[in-house]
């Protein structure tokens, strides 16, 4: 049994060692393959390497070259763009021309009509060669215009009445007028006919330039055209602004002279208040320096006023206490001051209201203003020169019957005041004399 088991092992062990040599062989075999496949293909990388770099290389040049390629197509379409803008450009001025042209014809065709020159209206006239007749027409009738011309017609008197005459035309923007009437410059009164104008010393003018000669002067009306009348040149009045003042202008008139009225009442109350301080002042000042003190109050009995009545005031009290004295005159004058001061404050706000009063009519002539506009627009000023007349005429009287009023109205309460003080000065002198003597 155990050579049996022996027998197994060795054989067992025989066949295991003829069987790893045989995987050595195997392995080193595969060995050798691999290193062989190995060395192939590094030798292919190292060649397909070379080959990338000569690619890439030659890759960088082309995509230099298209890169300049690209600069230089691009250059060339900033070029031709260029060109098409300057192309573009030309066009359209080219059409800007002809639409200029064109234009420039119609309006020769309109101007040049109203002197019987026709321009040609046919398509098959070009435009250039209708201007070239245009100017050649225009240059001659510029000659015509830029003379005197003498010529038979008619015009109107400032009557209305229309008499026949000479006209003697300044180019086309003045005319004179000379008939057995009337001679003188002449003036559009609508629909092409002319009317005398209204302004004098021009007569020997039209009859200077009817005879060709020239004079270094000429009173002279120019004018656009004939169209449209010229209204006559007419003087504006006091009574004219004040017109266009409307209601509230004469308003303000009836406050201004209130206030002058006022203001005549109140210099003839000041004179009257201030008109015998120093003579009754003076009366009584003699009597108390000579000891009749008792007298004075009879020395100036007849006098009336303000003044009067202070100083007699004063000295029917002047044997009672000194601050009781005081404060009669001032009682007296603080009474008379009603009187003195009598319109002062009326005339004053007069003076304060009329400006008001102006602005009132600014603004009620403005918005009549702005109602003409909106309603018939600012093609004509006469229809908004009324509500503007209104708003600045209003303003002026209102400062016109201000500014005297607020000037003399101080001014007099100022003279009021110089009274006031008269009194009250000429009242406690007496009372001091009076004490003076006394002791």
């Amino acid at each position: 049994m155990q050579k049996i088991f022996l027998a197994i092992i060795t054989l067992f062990v025989l066949a295991t060692t003829i069987h790893a040599s045989e995987l050595s062989n195997a392995y080193q075999k595969e060995y050798a393959f691999l290193k062989a496949q190995k060395a192939e293909l590094e030798t292919r990388l190292a060649s397909d390497m070379a080959q990338h770099d000569l690619n890439l290389l030659s890759a960088k040049e082309k995509v230099v070259n298209l890169q300049q390629t690209l600069l230089d197509l691009n250059k060339n379409v900033d070029i031709d763009k260029e060109k098409l803008s300057k192309l573009a450009t030309k066009l359209s001025e080219s059409e800007n021309n002809g639409d200029i042209t064109g234009n420039v014809v119609n309006q020769a065709r309109l101007t040049l009509d109203e002197y019987g020159m026709k321009v040609s209206e046919s398509n098959a006239t070009a435009d250039i060669d209708k201007l070239e007749k245009a100017f050649l027409d225009a240059s001659k009738l510029y000659v015509t215009l830029s003379s005197l011309q003498n010529t038979k017609g008619q015009f109107y008197l400032p009557d209305g009445k229309r008499v026949e005459g000479d006209i003697v035309k300044v180019g086309n923007i003045a005319a004179y007028g000379i008939s057995a009437e009337a001679t003188g410059a002449l003036a559009p009164a609508g629909n092409g006919a002319y009317k005398l104008w209204n302004a004098v010393g021009s007569s020997d003018d039209a009859k200077a330039l009817f005879a060709k000669e020239m004079r270094e002067s000429i009173d002279i009306f120019t004018y656009e055209n004939l169209d449209k009348e010229v209204d006559y040149v007419k003087e504006k009045t006091i009574a004219d602004t004040i017109e266009g003042g409307g209601t509230i202008g004469y308003i303000i008139l009836v406050l201004g002279a209130f206030g002058l009225l006022l203001l005549i009442f109140r210099v003839l109350n000041l004179l009257k208040a201030g008109s015998n301080v120093h003579e009754i002042s003076d009366i009584v000042v003699k009597k108390v320096e000579s000891g009749k003190g008792d007298e004075a109050l009879e020395a100036i009995k007849e006098y009336e006023g303000s003044t009067a009545r202070v100083i007699k005031s004063t000295l029917r009290n002047i044997n009672k206490n000194r601050e009781h004295v005081e404060d009669i005159i001032m009682e007296n004058i603080l009474n008379e001051s009603s009187q003195i001061d009598r319109f002062g404050n009326f005339v004053l706000v007069i003076a304060a209201v009329s400006p008001l009063m102006g602005l009132l009519g600014t603004v009620t002539g403005m918005i009549e203003t702005f109602d003409v506009i909106t309603q018939f627009g600012t093609g004509d000023p006469k229809l908004l020169s009324g509500g503007i007349s209104a708003a600045l005429v209003t303003t002026m009287l209102g400062l016109i019957v201000a500014i005297p009023l607020l000037l003399l109205g101080n001014l007099l309460s100022g003279w009021a005041q110089n009274i006031k003080d008269s009194m009250e000065q000429s009242a406690l002198h007496i009372v001091n004399l009076y004490e003076k003597h006394r002791a």
